[in-house]
């Protein structure tokens, strides 16, 4: 069966950060699993470099565009290599055979009447590439996405036909529940489209950094919009345009991105997709973002997460192994050096590292390093069963991307050695001479730690290589095949000594995150104690409301009345509101409604949680409600 896992093709607007590495980690792990369980398997990542942006940015930095995007591409590619990500192909935007078949895929939707011109005068964000009306500008000048001032610009343009295709993509998602994972992103995409789609501008005319349009529309004037640009290349990137010499491999099995892009991959792509009448992927999925220690990453507050630092402090597979383990995908992670460092001692040292010393160490002393499974199946029935039904489950947790719960099941095995060791007490039974019941459970044991090398090598493939050395076994497909599916026991063998796996972590390796500096209450004069607490108006107006969109909403696992709510306050300022309403409103219910925020309060934390904000109810014995907006305002509309 063939297999297509792809991530987003990042900006070169920037070195890359703990974001994208998450995204790489993930892709690269789905892609060595499904390449051990045998399938053939073609993994896709590399850079998007065209558009304004980066034409400015090159002007700025004195060098040629190419040059450029040269530089920060690599960068990227460096560190992917540096990190042994196992990607088949590494596209760039710039490359030849991308740019032809992005100027044959116009071709086909012009044809095809879904690519016409026309002219559109609207107010254009330099940093999004896009246009936005001006009903959805911030104060009628600020780009609702990004905050940043858009430009008035008329040109001429090319229009693909994307409200042509409204009915067909919800038609599609209502078909295909799991086409966007997890599937509590869906809703967000399907209310977008609900709510009517207009056709796409996809050229320009105001820069020239872009794929020129096709020779046969006789038109030099206009290059293509980044996105139809680099949406494009998940197809280029197998043939499409030149030879097709991978097109097997499409559809993609899942395409990675991160939820701030989830709308262009979950609509304009799919809709480019049905107009050059290619299947649709099988999955997008959508992750969430970092934090650090609580907080948003910024260059401002010096608390952006270098992924380079990290894996020289601590090891990348380390860093994989926190990032996949720490975070239920498509929720919000928090990066902490205290969290990696818990992980690193309790999980990898103690239950993983700590089990394979101690048959290395008990193998050596009762049978010189010999290990026989000849009487496994007679002894331990029990825990063979139990590592088995733990086994079986795996699969569906890493095919619904929940990479934490895969992580968590298969941390079960090691639970399952550790206790068999304390139970059976090898050392006690060679007092007893019950010899054969002693080596039985180190055999246990090496089967155990060989199974569980063999599911982990796609998260851990360096360590697992360690293991299954030492063990004198090889990590593959044939290995899958004979030890986990058909359920054999290791063959009479020699263990290796190795040094520990994970040594322990006592304190930081790294510099702490500047800590956040509170904001200072202001005292209260004399009069106002002595007014009974009235307040003047302009006191009233310290406060900041705000209409806010939920854009993503979950309950909090083992709370009766907390729900995690993801608010867009506009300007691109996404808070986590934590608010104790579960008994009166459902998650799913909340997704993409407004509500009414207090934007200006200092963080709190509940049951762990950073809160960002508070909501506006009205509460009395009739229950509890919202307060709302009469009519529909944008996100970030001030209130007051």
């Amino acid at each position: 069966m063939n297999k297509y896992i792809t991530t987003p093709i990042y900006y070169v607007n920037g070195e890359a950060h703990i974001g994208h590495a998450y995204t790489t980690f993930i892709a690269d792990t789905v892609a060595r699993y499904e390449k051990l369980k045998g399938n053939k398997t073609y993994f896709l990542t590399g850079t998007d470099e065209h558009g304004q942006k980066i034409e400015e940015s090159a002007q700025k930095s004195g060098k040629p565009t190419q040059e450029f995007a040269d530089e920060i591409s690599a960068t990227f590619k460096n560190l992917w290599d540096e990190f042994e990500i196992d990607y088949d192909k590494f596209i760039r935007t710039t490359d030849a055979d991308h740019m032809k078949g992005v100027q044959k895929a116009f071709e086909v939707m012009h044809a095809k009447g879904d690519i016409y011109k026309d002219f559109y005068e609207g107010h254009y964000c330099v940093s999004c590439e896009t246009f936005f009306p001006e009903t959805q500008l911030v104060d009628g000048e600020f780009c609702p996405d990004c905050g940043k001032p858009t430009n008035v610009v008329k040109e001429e343009s090319y229009f693909f036909r994307l409200s042509k295709y409204e009915n067909a993509l919800l038609e599609y998602y209502e078909q295909n529940p799991d086409f966007i994972l997890p599937r509590s992103r869906a809703n967000e995409v399907k209310n977008f489209v609900k709510g009517g789609l207009r056709d796409l501008s996809v050229t320009r005319t105001s820069f020239t950094w872009g794929v020129p349009l096709p020779e046969s529309m006789n038109d030099k004037e206009h290059v293509m919009y980044v996105w139809l640009d680099a949406l494009m290349n998940y197809v280029t990137a197998l043939g499409y345009g030149k030879d097709d010499a991978n097109m097997e491999f499409w559809p993609a099995s899942m395409q990675l991105v991160g939820k701030d892009i989830l709308r262009f991959h979950a609509i304009y792509w799919p809709a480019f997709l049905m107009s050059l009448d290619l299947p649709l992927p099988k999955h997008i999925g959508a992750h969430g973002w970092w934090t650090r220690d609580g907080e948003k990453m910024s260059k401002s507050k010096g608390n952006v997460v270098s992924p380079r630092e990290v894996s020289n402090a601590y090891g990348v597979e380390n860093l994989r192994y926190f990032m996949l383990r720490e975070v239920p995908f498509g929720q919000d992670g928090d990066f902490s050096q205290r969290a990696l460092i818990d992980r690193i001692n309790s999980e990898l040292s103690n239950d993983l590292g700590n089990l394979l010393n101690r048959i290395i160490g008990m193998s050596g002393k009762y049978s010189d390093f010999e290990i026989d499974s000849k009487d496994v199946q007679k002894y331990h029935t029990k825990e063979l069963d139990a590592m088995n039904g733990a086994l079986a489950n795996l699969d569906e947790f890493m095919q619904n991307m929940q990479t934490h719960r895969y992580l968590e099941e298969l941390w079960k095995l090691f639970a399952i050695g550790n206790k068999a060791i304390e139970e059976h007490a090898p050392w006690t039974k060679m007092k007893e001479d019950k010899r054969d019941e002693a080596l039985a459970t180190v055999a246990l044991v090496a089967n155990i730690l060989a199974k569980a090398s063999i599911m982990l090598s796609p998260v851990m493939p360096k360590t697992t290589e360690t293991i299954a050395d030492a063990l004198n076994f090889t990590i593959d497909n044939s290995s899958y095949n004979e030890f986990v599916i058909d359920k054999k026991l290791l063959k009479l063998f020699n263990i290796k000594q190795v040094p520990p796996l994970f040594p322990r972590v006592e304190e930081p390796l790294m510099a702490e995150a500047p800590e956040a500096q509170p904001n200072k209450p202001e005292e209260e004069s004399k009069e106002e104690v002595e007014r009974d607490n009235l307040i003047e108006i302009g006191q009233f107006f310290e406060t900041s409301l705000k209409v806010g969109h939920i854009i993503e909403a979950e309950e909090v696992p083992k709370s009766k009345k907390l729900l995690k709510l993801q608010v867009d306050l506009g300007d691109s300022d996404i808070r986590q509101v934590v608010a104790g309403i579960k008994e009166f409103y459902s998650a799913e219910d909340l997704v993409g409604t407004e509500v009414c925020v207090v934007a200006n309060l200092k963080p709190a934390k509940l049951m762990g949680m950073i809160s960002e904000g508070m909501l506006l109810a009205a509460k009395d014995e009739d229950g509890l409600c919202l307060v709302r907006p009469e009519k529909p305002k944008k996100a970030g509309t001030p209130i007051g």
